[in-house]
C-alpha cells in the first residue's frame, strides 16, 4: 500500500492545540508495511476513558476545546486521527479506503494496542459510523455511548437531500477545500488561522484521497458492502442497556432528526437527559466544545460503572 505522510512542520503553531501526538502501527491489509496512526492521549491513565472519534474531513484538532474540560475532571481522553486524516498515514489510492478497513484500523488501535476498557464513546459524523460498529461488535468494551450529529446507516433508509448534495459536491468540486468545508459546516465562519489548521494535514490534493472517498462509503442502498455488518450492529444496539445519550446540535441539516432511531431502538437511551446543543452546526465540537465536554462529564458522573 502506497501512503503519504504529512510533513510535521505543517502542524507547527496550530492555534489552541498544545497537544503532543502519540503514534501506533496498524496493519496494512495488503500485507505491506504497517501504517502509522496518530492519536491524542491526555489525562491520567487510571481515569475514566473518554474516546473522541472525529468525522469527515476533520481530525483530532476538532476536539481541542473539549479535551481540557474532560481532563480537568480526571478523565483519560483518547482522540485518534483516522487513517487518511490528521497526522495519520494517508494511502494514496482511493480504493484502499473502505468502511471495513477503517473499523479494523480503529479497533486495532483501541483494543489491540491500547487495550481500552470501560470506554465512554463520543462520536460525530464518520466517528459514529465507525464507533457504533465497534460498539456493536465489542459491546463489552464500552461503559457508555454519546452520539452527536451522527448515525449508523444501513442503506435501507433515505439519507436526505442535504447528504446527497454533499456527496455529489465531494466528487465533482475541483477544489476540495477541507478547511473551507469545516467552516461552511459551522453556524459562524471560522477564523483564517483555524481554517488553515484544518487544511494542515493536506499539503496538496494527493493527500485528500481518503477525504474524497469517505462520502461514497456511507451506505445508501441495501446492496452496500457494509449493509449486513451495520444491520448486525443495530441488533446489538437494540439490546444495549448501558447508558446512551443523544446530544445533537440545533443547526445541522445533514443529521437533523438522526437521534429518533436511537431513542426508539436503544434501551440505554431511556431515562437519559438527552440534550440539544444550541448554536452549533454540523461540527458542534468546534463551536460548542466546552459545553459539550460538560455534558459528557455530567453523563459520566450520573452513570458510574
Amino acid at each position: 500500500m502506497d501512503r503519504l505522510r504529512t510533513p510535521e512542520v505543517r502542524f507547527d503553531d496550530l492555534p489552541d492545540f498544545p497537544y503532543t501526538p502519540s503514534y501506533a502501527s496498524v496493519k496494512d491489509p495488503n500485507g505491506g508495511d504497517d501504517l502509522r496512526m496518530a492519536y491524542l492521549d491526555e489525562g491520567p491513565r487510571d481515569g475514566d476513558v473518554v474516546l473522541l472519534l472525529h468525522g469527515e474531513p476533520s481530525w483530532s484538532y476538532l476536539y481541542r476545546f473539549m479535551v481540557p474540560g474532560l481532563v480537568a475532571r480526571g478523565r483519560r481522553v483518547v482522540a485518534p486521527d483516522l487513517i487518511g486524516f490528521g497526522r495519520s498515514d494517508k494511502p494514496s489510492l482511493r480504493a484502499e479506503y473502505t468502511y471495513a478497513r477503517h473499523v479494523e484500523w480503529v479497533r486495532e488501535l483501541l483494543f489491540d494496542q491500547l487495550d481500552l476498557r470501560d470506554v465512554t464513546l463520543f462520536a460525530q459524523d464518520w466517528g459514529s459510523l465507525i464507533g457504533l460498529r465497534l460498539v456493536g461488535e465489542h459491546p463489552e468494551r464500552f461503559a457508555r455511548v454519546a452520539i452527536g450529529n451522527g448515525g449508523l446507516p444501513t442503506g435501507e433508509e433515505p439519507l436526505g437531500e442535504a447528504f446527497l448534495m454533499w456527496q455529489e459536491y465531494s466528487q465533482n468540486t475541483p477544489d476540495f477545500h477541507v478547511g473551507g468545508i469545516v467552516s461552511g459546516g459551522c453556524v459562524n465562519r471560522l477564523a483564517p488561522e483555524v481554517v488553515a489548521a484544518y487544511d494542515a494535514p493536506f499539503p496538496d490534493d494527493s493527500f485528500k484521497e481518503g477525504a474524497r472517498q469517505f462520502p461514497l462509503l456511507v451506505p445508501t442502498s441495501p446492496e452496500d458492502p457494509a449493509h449486513e455488518a451495520n444491520v448486525a450492529a443495530w441488533a446489538t444496539l437494540a439490546a444495549f442497556e448501558k447508558p446512551f445519550l443523544c446530544c445533537y446540535s440545533d443547526s445541522d441539516p445533514i443529521t437533523k432528526g438522526g437521534d429518533r432511531k436511537f431513542l426508539a431502538v436503544v434501551p440505554g437511551t431511556k431515562g437519559q437527559p438527552h440534550v440539544t446543543i444550541a448554536g452549533g452546526g454540523h461540527f458542534l465540537q468546534e463551536e460548542r466544545g466546552p459545553e459539550l465536554a460538560e455534558v459528557l462529564n455530567g453523563f459520566i458522573d450520573a452513570n458510574p460503572t
